[in-house]
């Protein structure tokens, strides 16, 4: 990251373009000296040699206000292209085709490109084949390492550029030309929110590479492709989609054992076909059916312990190969550090004790007090807004059972469904509301470093979305105890959530674009490039991945949890995930602007919420099994007392969580070969951090 301290120094650009006059305001050290390097017409230069090069990438493209003046642009290129040791980003700066103009089209030289690959802690092949810890001073036994694009992909390269941008810092206090003093800068303000909060920057956009994207989408969603091209989704979107959408894949994949024994069950159980067509017809008279096999374990049951132990191999399998992905695109050994703040991070400033660098510093006693004060309060009153919805939820239910009663007809066949439509869609617009409410709680809270940031705001939504989809069926299947409503309940949530899903988020965007932001984003070959870079930010900005690991996390537990009572519920799961990995990537695509994503090891958070949905399973799944009729049928003629079947519930309970930790043990989180390189990568790096440590001592 770039340092505006002067403590490290560094190979990069210098701080001014062949036409742009001197500006002595610039923080730190005079920039305006010109290095020898030429590196194209119009870019800002550079000093080292092995930088120097006739072509240069465009990367990102720094969108500024409309109010901005000349002498602030320049200033910033300059401050973009010097040197980290003067205080700037060590990048090229391109000031577009009009030096007046609204944006600023931004590279990365190789020696800034490397550095960063150190820091960040990415591994690269080695000379040997091998996959390293990547170090600068060792640069040339890694393969490619002379070439970038091919050393780097697309997606890291433009995430550095945005890693050395977001961590400028202000060197001492000065005044940006062409700005009141108001906005003036502080010693270690970040220099990037500055000018964000001064409307100096609009945006930062990582750029579409139009012949990439075209041949990553003909390989992803255009053909009958069933095979994910992950390898590729990684180098042009980077790790943290193509985990997501490499989960997805391997998900809806696993989906096809439990859809076949869902479907078997259906098919050859008496008992559930009816069941089943109870809850499509939504029909309240319960008709118990016994199936002709005279076998005493039930459909119901199969299902619950299947269910049970599919999803603890589920998730230990793809724990395994969430490993080799990550050993595979470098990511396997991402560097622990004391990174410096995030840019929305704001406090007094002062000297870290631990890094002993100067900067923000914000007492955890006044995040915990607002956590406390304002998070927790709020995080609250939505759960109360849920309980609320749940209760009009049941007397809508009332309303169209006494409706059912008086007025027998198709209308009132059709009103059956009303309460759980309704409810559907004031849990989505919930949620939706929430998300941003979380967001700005969050944000509010003042958290140091990125990781926290997101942890705690990933932590809200899953508390929230848990309570939010499965209140009711938890309170239907444990208080009220009535299976049919379950069923009834479950069924409306997967055909109804997964079609409002569909609309939503495919459909609408898709009837936008086409209509309304398409016509205005044509593009000929003769128009200028910067024409064509203004185009992409008319895109509206990608959403995230939430939303997404929100709805599949949501589906997980519909089907480790409430399956049993439903067996088709992995048949309508693997037919709407068949077309949302084909609808995901069509939006990524085509329906937004292309994201910033950092390099990640795993779904983080994510894959612990999924693990607690699948232990959770058992719990559930246990209780379920307590109120089949086959099951309160066996426990009266056997003369069970309601004690000991309480007791012989808690038992079978334990006797499965006993074997879903023996399973999570007996499958190993990593495969033997990935341990083995993996340990194999530490033992370098502490070698290659010994020897830097010697040579320092000799010097």
């Amino acid at each position: 990251m770039s340092k505006a301290g002067g403590d490290e120094g560094g190979d990069g650009s210098s701080g001014e373009t062949a036409q742009q006059p001197e500006d002595q305001t610039l923080a730190g050290k005079a920039l305006t000296k010109a290095s020898a390097g030429s590196i194209g017409p119009g870019w800002t230069k550079v000093s080292c040699p092995c930088c120097v090069s006739e072509r240069v990438e465009p990367l990102v493209v720094v969108k500024l206000g409309e109010k901005v003046r000349p002498e602030t642009k320049r200033w910033l290129i300059r401050l973009i292209g010097a040197p980290q040791k003067d205080g700037g980003a060590a990048l090229l700066a391109h000031p577009g085709e009009e030096a007046s103009g609204d944006i600023i089209v931004v590279s990365a030289p190789r020696c800034t490109l490397l550095r960063a690959t150190e820091e960040l802690g990415l591994c690269k092949t080695y000379c040997n084949d091998n996959m390293e810890a990547f170090s600068y001073n060792d640069r040339d036994n890694f393969k490619e390492s002379d070439n970038m694009e091919a050393f780097l992909t697309l997606a890291e390269r433009q995430y550095i550029v945005k890693y050395e941008l977001d961590g400028l810092r202000a060197q001492r206090d000065l005044r940006i030309p062409g700005l009141s003093d108001s906005y003036a800068l502080h010693h270690r303000d970040n220099i990037w929110q500055k000018l964000r909060s001064a409307g100096v920057i609009v945006d930062t956009f990582p750029l579409h590479n139009p012949g990439k994207l075209k041949d990553l989408s003909e390989a992803w969603y255009s053909g009958n492709q069933l095979v994910q091209p992950l390898d590729s989704v990684n180098g042009y979107f980077g790790s943290s989609v193509a985990f997501y959408f490499s989960f997805l894949d391997f998900y809806t994949w696993s989906l096809l054992l439990p859809a076949v024994l869902g479907l078997s069950i259906t098919y050859f159980s008496g008992e559930v076909q009816s069941e089943v067509e109870e809850s499509l017809s939504g029909s309240g008279e319960v008709t118990h059916v016994e199936d002709d096999s005279g076998l005493e374990v039930s459909g119901h049951m199969v299902q619950a312990v299947f269910s049970m132990l599919w999803s603890t191999v589920f998730m230990e399998m793809w724990k395994r190969r969430s490993s080799s992905l990550s050993y595979r695109w470098g990511t396997l050994h991402l560097a622990e550090r004391f990174a410096e703040p995030r840019p929305g991070f704001h406090g007094d400033i002062g000297v870290n004790p631990v890094t002993g660098r100067v900067e923000p510093l914000f007492p955890d006693w006044q995040r915990d007090l607002r956590m406390a004060l304002v998070s927790v309060p709020v995080v609250g009153l939505f759960l109360g807004l849920v309980v609320l919805g749940m209760l009009c939820f049941y007397w809508g239910e009332a309303q169209v059972q006494e409706l059912q009663k008086d007025w027998d007809s198709l209308l009132a066949q059709t009103l059956v469904y009303m309460p759980s439509v309704l409810h559907i869609v004031y849990t989505n617009v919930l949620a939706t509301v929430y998300r941003m409410v979380a967001q700005s709680l969050t944000e509010f809270e003042n958290h140091r470093e990125e990781s926290a940031y997101e942890n705690h705001l990933t932590a809200k939504v899953l508390v929230f979305t848990f309570f939010n989809y499965f209140a009711v069926l938890f309170h239907i299947a444990f208080f009220k105890q009535d299976v049919p409503l379950l069923r009834k309940r479950l069924a409306s949530l997967l055909i109804v959530t997964q079609l409002v899903n569909q609309v939503t988020e495919v459909v609408v965007p898709f009837l936008v674009d086409r209509f309304i932001s398409a016509p205005h984003r044509t593009e000929h070959e003769d128009d200028p490039e910067e024409d064509k870079f203004r185009k992409q930010s008319t895109l509206p900005a990608f959403p995230g991945l939430f939303a997404e690991y929100i709805e599949l996390l949501v589906q997980f537990g519909y089907l480790s949890l409430f399956s049993c009572v439903y067996p088709l519920t992995a048949v309508l799961l693997l037919i709407n995930n068949l077309t949302e990995i084909r609808s995901d990537a069509y939006k990524i695509c085509k329906l937004f602007r292309k994201p910033f994503y950092p390099p990640v090891a795993n779904m983080g958070v994510w894959q612990i919420a999924f693990e607690v949905l699948s232990f959770v399973s058992v719990v559930s799944n246990c209780w379920l099994l307590l109120l089949s009729p086959r099951l309160q049928k066996m426990f009266q003629e056997g003369g069970m007392s309601s004690t000991n079947i309480l007791l012989l519930a808690v038992l079978v309970e334990h006797v499965l969580i006993l074997v879903k930790v023996v399973l999570a043990v007996l499958i190993p989180d990593e495969p033997d070969w990935i341990r083995k390189k993996r340990e194999h990568i530490e033992y370098t790096s502490m070698q290659a951090l010994r020897q830097q440590k010697l040579t320092s001592e000799e010097s």
